[in-house]
């Protein structure tokens, strides 16, 4: 028995989301006696592949095909289960990003496994395989009993902590033919959202709303992210009249965050926006309207108008690290 992580990447590199899920799958080894194995593309540099031992893989098993460059979760699933079924893994790992929302459940209905969906803490095995997860919107906890032989766990990004050690991973081919009918899926344009940090994978997020007052304002916005390194995000409408990408729109339609540190701009913090960041370590609103809903979910509020409070932040930031290197 073994535990058997899918270890996303892109552009040659794996995710920070990817790490986490390793080093959690290494954990949930160490609690069953057994290995963390990770499964890998294998057209990355044998470098990154053997990186993957500092977050806990014994070993990285890779598959190698030219229609794996791009994602398809029924030619995705296909190798997945059929590596869980030759590393003889009983728990596979996903992290449950957009990827990991499309291929855990497949995956699992092949296994005949259950799955949990949206992991946030490692399972309690004192009574039977027991996992914690987020339910409504973050406001509540559900615990789920996993009795099937095989168990497919989602963790939820940036939910637990990256521990990392001093070893690298052996790394080995695994023999899997893809039959053609399996791709499904053809590629005709990749659009790639804007920004150095992915969103998704951001500890530090800057966002804004419909309190910018047009696009044209959001040099500031920008400029504040430059400066902490974080990623931009937006509320729903700013992303539906255009202003911003909807690549950064987050929210319950949109993209959900777990940022150590989310700074929300002119944003009221209707319901539908904090189901998306409502789990973010610490949130700081800044908003004119000391009754927007947000400061109530708020751990630090400024209420005050943007234009005058985000260059004066902006400013103060820039010294802070001028003189702390």
């Amino acid at each position: 028995m073994s535990v058997l992580v899918f270890a996303e990447s892109t552009n040659g590199k794996f995710k920070k989301s990817t790490l986490e899920a390793v080093s959690y799958g290494k954990q949930v080894a160490t609690l069953l006696g057994t290995d963390c194995i990770a499964l890998a593309d294998g057209a990355l540099e044998a470098n990154e592949l053997a990186s993957l031992g500092k977050v806990g893989a014994s070993k990285v098993v890779t598959v190698k095909h030219d229609n794996l460059a791009h994602f398809d979760a029924k030619a995705y699933s296909y190798v997945i289960t059929e590596a869980a079924n030759k590393t003889n893994s009983d728990v596979i790992i996903f992290s449950y990003n957009v990827s990991g929302k499309a291929v855990a459940p497949i995956v699992a209905a092949k296994l005949q496994a259950g799955l949990v969906a949206g992991a946030i803490a490692l399972p309690d095995t004192s009574n039977g395989f027991v996992i914690k997860k987020g339910t409504h919107s973050g406001k509540a906890f559900a615990y789920y009993n996993i009795k099937t032989a095989k168990k497919v766990i989602g963790l939820t990004p940036n939910s637990f902590p990256l521990q990392t050690i001093d070893a690298t991973a052996s790394v080995e081919t695994l023999d899997i033919n893809i039959p053609a009918e399996q791709f499904s899926v053809t590629v005709k344009e990749t659009v790639k959202t804007t920004g150095d940090i992915l969103l998704t994978d951001a500890e530090l997020v800057v966002s804004a709303g419909r309190g910018m007052k047009g696009p044209e304002n959001w040099g500031m916005i920008e400029e504040m992210a430059k400066i902490l390194g974080a990623a931009t995000a937006c509320s729903r409408p700013v992303a539906d009249i255009h202003w911003r990408p909807h690549g950064e729109h987050v929210g319950q339609t949109g993209l959900t965050i777990r940022p150590n540190l989310y700074i929300a701009i002119g944003i009221s913090g209707a319901i539908q926006h904090l189901a998306g960041v409502n789990q973010s370590k610490t949130i700081v609103v800044i908003n004119t309207d000391k009754e927007a809903p947000f400061f109530k979910a708020a751990d630090y509020g400024i209420i005050g108008d943007a234009f005058e409070v985000v260059p004066k932040l902006n400013e103060a930031f820039r010294k802070y690290k001028a003189n702390s290197h």
